[in-house]
């Protein structure tokens, strides 16, 4: 179907901290790319985000630093929305969910589902924290999980193991307020009943099996999990968000991921105040969601349900996520700082926005997770960007300065190579377009460069800076079609390197031509001036590369005993003191020193080792979770603390009779617990 119109919405980053470069991989410089291309093609479309003000990480963020949650959504709105700017992300609009426009159309939402009766009202045990007087979010809430051990597990979710939780199946929970525990208490919330609203959805995402694998694939498992789909709640017992707009419903908000797409709808009614249905109401508008895969089940499953249920607006045609994108080998985090935030880079890296780009798109993980590198960015920069790109066209513009002084020749005659030449600059438009409306940015950025390759080995294949000397018309139309080569390239890559696009526009002397000006092979007209060359990029040098791997390591040594908070905001310390006990609870532990006697991986468990073990008392085998840090081999001989009345239990169909003891560092690595001296016998006992 073809659309008079398309919304381009990028995900709405928390306003808890600044953005670093997973957050651009994964969404913004995606989306900013393909809005380019459309507007240079020529297509109506607008392109909407904003800060995302309201949830439990702002009130977190306020707790941590001391001051308000508006002081705080402040802060780090001006701060996102200046490096989005100065790194070309062209939004038409970077609204805020603060905003009384955001809040009105929220509230409407949400009234009008609730007067069609789409809503289910449930009176659930909540956490409730006695000592800060206040029910608990989920990631209020820190235990150990159930299912892997992890003590720091949150109320939704282990971030170790990955294992989805309720607050309830926490052992051990205590408030992230107080760090006192929480007692369960009756509270009263709206619930989306998703369960009944499931063949909608399933045949809504059944329309759309053109979707990237990893969006449609995580919406089946959603959908056809052993549960399926269940009730969520949509209001919340807090004081910082949109307040619910019914009776009976004091002290509530609506749930941050019910109030936060609809910042999409309220940005462009700020943007379009008389047109903005035109785009959300209109069946001949295209709505494409740019996210990161974190956020599949609420654009594809909770907000289409939400606009399913109010029945005014269209769905989403495509939600085209990435994976994520590591740093340097290692899992970006905001708590350790390992991350390359945004406008640190731009004070750091002046007037290099386009090879972060470049970069970014380059190892974009389209498909699956990917990993930045400073040196692959050098590499980047000085063997694709300079040697390439950059290369070709300043001995383009050189040469023409030096024989024709910068006034672009005739092409007078022909060869069979130039008209093939000719030929690929004309099908370049369309190869590029072809990648970019699948969203295959990667390819996309691929075939622009294969146009500077085309460029590079024509050049070197004519040798105009030979050919001058005898036959000065042949270089006159090598000349002449570097030029066009030249010309194109600036319109090309403006998607993707929008600075240097400019840049070159400004060399060439022209204006912007838009997308299918490109195919044209006669854009530089005989005797046109064009201004003086100038290098559109410059090396990067191996000590700025140094000066930022040291950075990082220096970062994360300076955090390793701190560890992350809810939503990896600000600096926590480490998991609170247990509850006290006493010296008779801490005797009932038998604690022994043992030696691994034999060591095997489990079958079909690739964390899992299972060891026979010599505990002075006998020899008894222990399966243990560490096959991730130490090898069979490694654990041979090794002398190890283990409890040996742990009631036995199955793993994986092994009798696991005890537990070796294991420290676990910020990083979730475990390491053995064993004696200094190597001269400790088996069953000596831990006191």
């Amino acid at each position: 179907m073809s659309f008079k119109r398309t919304l381009v919405t990028a995900a709405l980053p928390y306003a808890n901290g600044p953005v670093h470069i997973g957050h651009l991989a994964g969404c913004y410089l995606p989306a900013d790319i393909y809005v380019r291309y459309l507007r240079s093609a020529g297509k109506d479309v607008k392109f909407i985000c904003g800060s995302d003000e309201h949830g439990v990480p702002i009130t977190i963020k306020a707790k941590n630093e001391g001051i308000s949650p508006q002081q705080v959504v402040d802060k780090y709105h001006k701060i996102m929305g200046d490096a989005f700017k100065e790194f070309g992300i062209s939004f038409d609009i970077y609204s805020r969910t603060s905003s009384k426009t955001h809040h009105q159309t929220a509230s409407d939402i949400f009234k009008k589902l609730y007067d069609k009766g789409v809503f289910t009202e449930q009176v659930t045990d909540q956490y409730y924290d006695e000592e800060a007087k206040q029910f608990l979010a989920d990631r209020y809430i820190v235990g150990t999980c159930p299912k892997c051990g992890n003590e720091n597990a949150y109320g939704d979710q282990c971030e170790k193991c990955g294992t989805s939780l309720s607050p309830t199946e926490l052992i051990n929970p205590h408030s992230m307020l107080s760090g006192s525990k929480p007692v369960l208490k009756q509270t009263k919330n709206w619930f989306l009943p998703l369960d009944k609203l499931s063949p909608k959805i399933k045949a809504y995402i059944e329309q759309h099996k053109d979707w990237k694998p990893n969006v449609y694939g995580q919406c089946k498992s959603w959908l056809d999990s052993g549960d399926g789909l269940q009730p969520r709640a949509m209001t919340r017992d807090l004081d910082w968000g949109v307040p619910v707009p019914i009776k009976g419903a004091e002290g509530k908000v609506l749930y941050v991921w019910f109030d936060a797409p609809i910042g999409y709808i309220s940005a462009t009614k700020d943007l379009i105040p008389n047109e903005w249905e035109k785009y959300w109401k209109d069946k001949e508008s295209r709505l494409i969601h740019f996210i990161g895969k974190d956020n599949i089940v609420f654009h594809c499953i909770i907000f289409p349900a939400v606009l399913m249920e109010h029945g005014e607006f269209i769905l989403p045609d495509n939600v085209p996520a990435n994976e994520f994108l590591n740093l340097e080998g290692d899992k970006i985090s905001t708590s350790r700082n390992w991350a390359v935030w945004l406008h640190e880079y731009l004070l750091e890296f002046k007037d290099k926005q386009d090879v972060l780009r470049y970069t970014l798109c380059a190892n974009a993980p389209e498909t699956k997770d990917n990993d930045f590198t400073w040196k692959d960015f050098q590499a980047k920069n000085n063997n694709e960007l300079v040697a390439i790109l950059g290369n070709f066209v300043n001995r383009t513009l050189v040469l023409t300065h030096k024989y024709y002084e910068g006034h672009v020749p005739d092409a007078l005659e022909y060869s069979k190579e130039d008209l093939l030449i000719l030929e690929e600059i004309t099908k370049a438009p369309d190869k590029i377009a072809a990648s970019l409306e699948q969203f295959r940015f990667r390819e996309a950025l691929g075939e622009l460069m294969n146009l500077a390759r085309i460029g590079n080995k024509y050049l070197a294949d004519t040798e105009p800076w030979k050919l001058i000397k005898t036959d000065e018309k042949r270089v006159k139309t090598i000349m002449n079609i570097s030029l066009q080569i030249t010309c194109n390239l600036a319109i090309l890559c403006e998607p993707f390197l929008p600075f240097t696009s400019n840049k070159l526009l400004a060399i060439l002397n022209i204006n912007p031509i838009k997308w299918n000006g490109a195919k044209q092979t006669t854009n530089m007209h005989p005797g046109h001036k064009i201004n003086k060359e100038e290098l559109l990029f410059s090396k990067v040098e191996d000590a700025e590369i140094e000066a930022q791997v040291k950075k990082l390591h220096d970062s994360k040594e300076a955090n390793k005993a701190k560890l992350p908070s809810p939503e990896g905001e600000g600096l926590g310390v480490r998991s609170p003191q247990k509850p006290e006990i006493t010296f008779d609870d801490f005797g009932k532990m038998d604690i022994r020193i043992g030696t691994v006697l034999e060591a095997e991986k489990v079958k079909g468990a690739d964390k899992l080792l299972k060891l026979k073990i010599d505990t002075g008392i006998d020899v008894r085998i222990v399966v243990s979770g560490i096959a991730l840090y130490y090898t069979p081999e490694e654990m041979l001989n090794k002398q190890v603390s283990i409890l040996v009345n742990l009631a036995p239990r199955k793993i994986k169909g092994i009798e696991s009779q005890g537990m070796i003891l294991m420290a676990e560092n910020n990083k979730g690595e475990l390491s053995l617990v064993s004696p200094v001296k190597p001269d400790v016998n088996n069953g000596s006992v831990v006191k």
